[in-house]
């Protein structure tokens, strides 16, 4: 049977006499408890994570307290916590040191170590924070990241394949490199999958997919033939002055919408103008791409690289008009004199004979298909444009503005989203977005736009001046070249870093810099901007061909004088 044992006082003296001595035993002696902190950053002030970062004192090593290993995050920043003998601090030498694969080593670098109290445990409390900076070594990954981006652009300025093709295979390269022999030789890996995905601006794609759904829904009225037929009939037969009516009309309308979705809705209506006038539709076009360029440059959603530039620098769309609406003003007035002195002998071949009978067909052929929904588009339209003016006091993303609009639009409008899904929405130029920012992403995380960031640097000498006018006719000439897009792209990275290196340059001017040369310069070739290549493309399409030499005779000269004109604006006024 079970014998039940009393305690009695003798025999619990020992047990709470070992208790109080295992206590006391327990607690450890105080010491100097010190936090290390701080953030670990490239040359152009972005964090850099996943950096093993370790704490010495007097030359060793300290393991944590919670003894893990100390690693950056997202955004560069650290903190380590390790506990010496009391008397230690602030007397010891405590340094830095940090590795990352393809990284040169952060050597040893010392912390001012400041006294903070005392914690409840007597520990004497001291901390220290800092700033490093670490560089990228020339590894087989740079090469490669360079070769990748370098090749994808000579595909699609020669137009071996579609961009978009080019573009995503660019990208799945980087990746499949990265996974299979960067995973065996860190010096070969290029680019993570989640850095992939987040170096893809979905700011960007879905204010791009907003405005096409609302034009989408506008092409359905009529308005943009409506407006074709305004301007013959205001111009009387006056081909001089329709010419200039149909160029103002395409720059404010890229303005608000963008210059892609203005030229493919203008080209049709434009050719069939032209047709009816006996002049060939290349003398109307061309003008009409290039003034598309240089109107839509005015705001935010303009033109594809303002909408990088916004996004990236969290610009507004009010600072795209107070800053670059002056400017174009003027470009918009050389241009208009520039192509009626060009094109002046085909618009003097003009038939017009009966105004008032041609008018009075375009009104018929060319009127407004359904009032209702003008109305409605016209209305959500003005309301966007209002979300993108006060996004900034918002704190609102523009793609916000953009898919707001287009959702409200297509409810009240009872719109099929399948539809503009389906036919409105150009998903290879989503698509091909969403896979050049991987591209870049790789030759950025290599170290490449780094190294043409300090190029830049090094070749301003530190000059504000110099390094707009730098940045004006670099961005330019590239532009004429590749697609301004991915140029723009590249540059992103460059112009923030230039921001913070060169005095003055935190008036955001370079930003300004980017965009003018960026789509002032996409005018030189059939290739340099978007709008270009869908003009060419439509023209060819109805039997109207553009070779790249006419287009680059046409252009080039206005696209100089254009650019030389946005390098004074700049360098008065800023």
């Amino acid at each position: 049977m079970f014998r039940v044992i009393r305690l009695t006082g003798a025999f619990l003296l020992p047990i709470l006499f070992c208790s109080v001595v295992w206590g006391f035993a327990a607690v450890p002696e105080p010491g100097d408890r010190l936090t290390v902190s701080g953030v670990i950053k490239n040359p152009q002030g972005k964090g850099v994570k996943e950096v093993e970062v370790e704490v010495l004192v007097n030359g060793r090593h300290q393991e944590t307290v919670d003894g893990e290993e100390v690693v950056t995050g997202k955004h560069g920043a650290f903190m380590a916590e390790v506990i010496l003998p009391a008397g230690s601090l602030p007397a010891a030498k405590v340094e830095v040191k940090a590795h990352k694969p393809a990284w040169r080593d952060l050597q040893p670098s010392p912390v001012q170590v400041l006294e903070a109290g005392v914690d409840q445990h007597g520990n004497r409390l001291f901390q220290a924070n800092q700033t490093f900076n670490m560089f990228r070594k020339i590894t087989p990954a740079f090469w490669l990241a360079t070769g990748i981006l370098i090749l994808v652009y000579v595909i699609i300025a020669a137009e071996l394949m579609h961009r978009t093709l080019a573009a995503l295979l660019g990208a799945a390269v980087i990746l499949f490199i990265s996974y299979t022999a960067g995973t065996f030789d860190k010096n070969y890996f290029i680019l993570s999958f989640e850095d992939a995905m987040a170096a893809m601006d979905m700011n960007v794609i879905f204010l791009l997919m907003g405005m096409m759904i609302i034009v989408g829904v506008l092409k359905k009225t009529g308005m943009f033939q409506w407006l074709a037929f305004k301007s013959y009939a205001i111009a009387r037969g006056n081909v001089f002055v329709l010419s200039c009516i149909l160029m103002v009309v395409t720059a404010v309308a890229s303005a608000f919408l963008d210059n892609v979705t203005t030229m493919l809705l203008m080209i049709p209506v434009t050719i069939e103008i032209a047709v009816t006038l006996k002049v060939n539709p290349i003398a109307f076009l061309i003008p009409e791409v290039f003034a598309s360029n240089v109107g839509g440059t005015a705001t935010l959603i303009g033109d594809p690289p303002n909408i990088l530039i916004g996004s990236y620098a969290k610009l507004s769309f009010v600072d795209f008009v107070m800053n670059l609406t002056g400017i174009v003003g003027i470009c918009m007035a050389v241009t208009l004199i520039y192509y009626v002195y060009w094109y002046k002998k085909s618009y003097l071949e003009a038939e017009v004979k009966d105004v008032g009978r041609t008018i009075e067909y375009l009104r018929e052929e060319y009127k407004i298909t359904n009032k209702k929904l003008l109305i409605l588009s016209l209305g959500m339209l003005a309301f966007t444009i209002f979300l993108f003016i006060i996004h900034g006091v918002l704190h609102m993303e523009p793609s916000i503005a953009a898919l707001t609009g287009a959702m409200v639009l297509l409810t009240i409008s009872r719109g099929n989203i399948v539809e503009m899904l389906e036919h409105e929405v150009e998903w290879p130029t989503l698509v091909f977005f969403m896979a050049l920012f991987i591209v870049v992403a790789g030759a950025e995380e290599t170290g490449l736009i780094q190294a043409i960031a300090e190029w830049v640097a090094n070749m301003s000498r530190g000059s504000l001046p110099v390094a707009i006018l730098l940045i004006v006719w670099v961005a330019a000439l590239a532009s004429a070249a590749i697609d301004n897009i991915p140029f723009t792209a590249t540059m992103l990275p460059i112009v923030a870093y230039l921001n913070t290196t060169i005095p003055g340059a935190e008036s955001g001017v370079l930003w300004w810099a980017l965009a003018l040369g960026a789509c002032f310069g996409g005018n030189g070739t059939m290739i340099g901007a978007s709008a270009n290549v869908v003009t060419v493309g439509l023209a060819e399409k109805a039997g109207y061909h553009i070779s790249f030499l006419y287009y680059m005779k046409a252009c080039m000269i206005p696209m100089l004088i254009t650019v030389a004109l946005a390098s004074v604006y700049l360098l008065l006024f800023y």
